[in-house]
């Protein structure tokens, strides 16, 4: 299966129609959606259980039982609440029974250095010095993924990461969206801290002991979401186009959400590619054949 990381393909499928095809028995059809989204299962195993080979047993249990399951999907949720929920479940069992749970964390750098390869993509629009330093905001970027506690990580990567709705998460995640915001507010900002002193934006925007300056951080993302009235809105760009400070911090935080939506993929092992398209061609067999 040859990865795309897209949710069309060459012919301009989407995913809807794929998982129709799908569940009248199109085996061609399910090949392409499980292929569209292995790339993104194994960043979220990769990032979740910080290890390449419970990664590569998360993508491969995840597509295979999406595969098994796909004729029940009847659309009462998202494709990606579906999907994600089901990488979840599996992340979860894993980390609870990992024998490299007990050790210590490593980033997704160190992943990689031990096997599980990063796709790299050259930006032919930037010079030498540019790719050396975007290289290091994308592994300063992961490290500091990786130090999120659990419960703030997978709401940063399933909303800024892998871009489901926070509607969306809170279905995953099983919780309210309030609560999922709560966490994705404060896992945003653990980040950004952390990325900061590479964007040159330095400490973070706090409150002036006047109140002449509000948290512009958290009202930034909150802008993000929604959940700030136009009136506050306004009051808060207004601010922030007058205020150095809390528009250095506003930017620096944009600039981290804009390197959340681009974090690269991890290249799937042709090992687990192969073991997918093996369980797919035996699901799909008449009963009396399967092994």
């Amino acid at each position: 299966m040859t990865e795309t990381g897209t949710r069309e393909d060459r012919e301009g499928r989407g995913d809807a129609e794929l998982v129709a095809a799908a569940r009248a028995g199109d085996r061609a059809a399910l090949e392409l959606l499980l292929t569209r989204y292995q790339p993104r299962v194994y960043r979220f195993g990769m990032k979740m259980c910080r290890h390449p080979e419970d990664a590569e047993d998360i993508v491969q249990e995840t597509l295979v039982a999406m595969a098994r399951t796909v004729g029940d999907f009847r659309g009462a949720s998202s494709l990606s609440t579906w999907l994600w929920s089901i990488a979840r479940s599996f992340c979860l069992k894993k980390r609870r029974r990992s024998k490299f749970a007990p050790e210590r964390e490593e980033s997704l750098e160190s992943d990689a250095a031990a096997g599980g390869a990063v796709r790299q993509v050259a930006d032919p629009g930037r010079g030498p010095d540019e790719e050396v330093a975007g290289r290091e905001l994308e592994r300063a970027l992961a490290a500091a993924i990786d130090r999120l506690e659990p419960m703030y990580r997978e709401v940063l990567v399933l909303r800024d990461v892998e871009g489901l709705s926070a509607p969306e998460v809170a279905a995953v995640l099983e919780l309210t969206v309030e609560a999922v915001k709560s966490r994705l507010h404060r896992a945003r900002l653990a980040v950004r801290v952390e990325l900061a002193p590479l964007l040159g934006a330095g400490e973070p925007a706090a409150p002036a002991a006047d109140g002449a300056c509000p948290d512009v951080l958290t009202l930034w993302s909150r802008k993000l979401e929604d959940d700030v009235s136009p009136e506050l809105c306004a009051e808060l760009e207004r601010h922030v186009a007058a205020c150095p400070r809390c528009r250095a911090a506003c930017d620096s935080l944009k600039r981290t959400l804009a390197l959340c939506r681009t974090a690269p993929t991890p290249a799937v092992p042709p090992s687990i590619q192969a073991a997918v398209r093996k369980a797919i061609r035996e699901l799909t067999l008449p009963p009396a054949n399967r092994p």
